[in-house]
Order: structure tokens, then sequence, then C-alpha cells
């Protein structure tokens, strides 16, 4: 048998080319503050110019994350690595990676490109270079006619901005965004998240975006982190995190969903639970037969009718108890019995003509239901469970 030598140990000395700038490697990292574990031997590898979410509700770890990758904390165990190379013990302004916070913290006193290059002074960059690099950044967020204007002078999404040019100005590999659009209003924060990923693809810059907004990471992110007490729940893309969760939490966490608590039936055909028989397209694994489970359904795939459908569907009777609309949607709060309720979406132009007090059958194929092992995880990620007729004010 042969035995390692020093040598073979040694990390390679060859650089890493330029196409591994912006790469990320967290390896078993972990963060205690007191007797709180906020991070829990977390491992995630970002690939170069890739723009990945971590999702999650507060105190499940995702800014400490994001705080240690900065520099503005150090793990109590693990290594971090940008674009190949370890920052432990670096400090935050000798790492390749800039970060743009919830609060923008521009100098009210200067300017807008005053702000934006505030950085390359710190750096002694040349005068004539940090004129071309503000007026480019100004461009890339379309603020080079604001450039003599004070902060104060600017709306929130203005300011928010010139944060993200103050940031990209330094060309970093790595940016960092920690609830960048949690202060500004709905219409101007969707305007932002498409901004942000359209420029975030015209630089290939590595984007590491801190939310608990699941809006802002499915439409934004090549790949979502569902973070739960310090750790990974679930890393994939939008489509797999949002289709296909893993576990009650994510599926809760991400999206609304219709939840029945009940028993695996002893064929493992069905979730018997006290309102339905709910059936998905095969036989249960994921829960034993005869344990405790939680099927889901989300709202756009329940069908409402006034009578009873024809077939073998999945079926719940109830009566209508809310109607909202949604825009493109209506949607329908339907009580199927006085501790359950559920809500089902249905595109506006296809919707029921269904009213307050009317009685409603509830359908949906097998193909939509996910059945998960019981958990009282949808409570620990923010679900609520949708409102009982007693619980909705009188009409």
């Amino acid at each position: 048998m042969s035995t390692a030598t020093d040598s073979d140990m040694a990390p390679t000395a060859n650089p890493l080319s330029h196409e591994r700038r912006g790469a990320v490697v967290l390896d078993r990292i972990s963060k205690r503050y007191g007797d709180q574990l906020a991070v829990d031997d977390l491992s995630l590898t970002i690939e170069p110019g890739e723009f990945i979410s971590l999702l999650g509700p507060s105190g499940c770890g995702k800014t400490t994350t994001l705080r240690m990758i900065a520099g503005f904390e150090e793990p109590d165990a693990g290594d971090i690595l940008v674009s190949g190379q370890s920052v432990l013990g670096t400090p935050p302004y000798r790492r390749d990676v800039n970060t743009v916070f919830q609060a923008y913290a521009l100098f009210p006193h200067m300017s807008v490109a005053e702000n934006v290059a505030y950085g390359l002074q710190q750096r002694r960059t040349p005068k004539a270079e940090i004129r071309e690099r503000v007026s480019t950044a100004l461009d890339m967020v379309q603020m080079r006619r604001f450039a003599d204007r004070k902060p104060t002078q600017l709306s929130g999404g203005q300011q928010q901005r010139v944060a993200l040019s103050r940031a990209l100005v330094n060309r970093p590999a790595v940016l960092l965004l920690d609830e960048p659009l949690g202060a500004l209003d709905r219409q101007l924060r969707e305007e932002m998240q498409l901004e942000l990923k359209l420029i975030q693809a015209r630089l290939g810059i590595t984007f590491v975006f801190v939310t608990h907004d699941q809006g802002e990471a499915l439409s934004m992110s090549d790949r979502i982190a569902v973070m739960r007490d310090g750790r990974i729940e679930q890393l994939a893309d939008s489509d797999t995190i949002y289709g296909a969760p893993i576990s009650a939490y994510v599926a809760a966490f991400v999206g609304q969903q219709n939840f029945f608590d009940g028993r695996v039936t002893p064929d493992a055909d069905a979730v018997d639970t006290p309102r339905a028989l709910v059936r998905p397209a095969q036989p249960v694994t994921s829960v034993a037969a005869g344990a405790a489970a939680r099927a889901a359904i989300r709202p756009e795939f329940i069908e409402l009718s006034a009578t009873r459908p024809d077939g073998d569907a999945n079926l719940a009777e109830g009566r209508i108890i809310g109607v909202s609309h949604l825009g493109e949607t209506m949607q329908f709060l339907v009580q199927l019995g006085p501790d359950h309720s559920v809500i089902a979406r249905r595109p506006t132009p296809d919707a029921p003509r269904l009213a307050v007090g009317d009685a409603a059958w509830c359908s949906w194929r097998a193909e939509s239901v996910q059945v998960f092992a019981a958990d009282a995880a949808a409570a620990a990620a923010g679900f609520v469970e949708p409102p009982t007729a007693e619980a909705v004010p009188p009409v």
C-alpha cells in the first residue's frame, strides 16, 4: 500500500484559469453565536457567473452565510474559497467581492458620481480611469443623467441603482446582495428584479442573493438554496424547487400549498384524511403505510364546480367562503369542514361563477398530488393555514 507524502497532500500550485474567477466554495462551514448554531456544517459550490439565491425565513442562516463570504463574519469551522483561494482571515476590503445591502448607505453629502467613485479613490485608481469606470457603471443602471444629484434628491429605486453601480464599479468577481430590494414598493421591486437579472447576465458576474421573498428567488435565480436551521434543505433550479419540493418544509415555503394531513393507506395508494381520500398518481413510497403524512396540492391545480364532477378524480365537497379578484386569476376560499379550508385559483376568463355561500366541489388530478412525511416544518416555514368560515368577516 502506498503512503501519501507531504508533497502529495499539498495544494496544487498552478494558478486557476481566468474562467474560474467568481467560483465560490463553502466547505463545511459552521458559525455559532453563544448557544445558537446559526450555520451548521454547510457545504455549497457556486459556479462562476451563476445567479444563486439563499432563500428561507428569518433565522435560517442565510444572512450569516452571506456575511461569512463577504468577510464580515468568520466561520468557526470549515473553509471559504473565492476564485479558488481561501479567504479565511482576509478582511472584506481585500476580498474580490462586493456587497449591496438593503440599507444603501450612500454618503448624503456626495453626488451620485462621487458615491460611485469613492471605492476607486480609496484604491488610488488614476483619475482618468475613475471617470471612465464611473460613467460605465452608471450607464449599466441607467443613472448617468443623475450623476450630479445628491442621494436625497433620488427616489428609493434610484438610490438602489446607485448602490448597485457603486458595487459594480470595482468589477468584483462576486457580488453579494443582502435583501437589496426589501425597502422598495411592489412595482419598483419587480422592475428591479428584471434589471438585476439583465445586468447579471450581461456582465457574467457571480451573484449571491439573500432573500426571504420566494417570488424574487424564483424569478431571478439559476439555482435556489432553501435553508432551514443553518443547513440547505434543497438546492435546485426554480422549476424543481417549485414543482418537486423534497419536503413539506420546502413545499410550504415556496409558493402556496393546500395540505391534507392524514395517514398512508395500507395499500400505499392514498393518504386518508378527514376531508378527502387524496390519491397521488403513483403509490406512496416516501412514507410507510399507516404512517402520518401530508398530501399537498397547489391552488392552481384545484378545479371548482357547482356540481359533482364525473369520473374518479380526487374530490372534496365544501362551500365558498371567500372570493378575490387577483387580475389574471380568481381566488376562491373553500371551506371543507369546521377546521379545514383550501384555496383554489383559476384563470379569470375560465373561472366558475361561484359566490360566497355557494356549494362547490373541489377536484384535482392525481398527478398534482405530492406526499411528504408529517412534519411541523410548514409552520416553521411561515405557512399560514387558510382561514375557516369563523375567521372570515361577514359579507
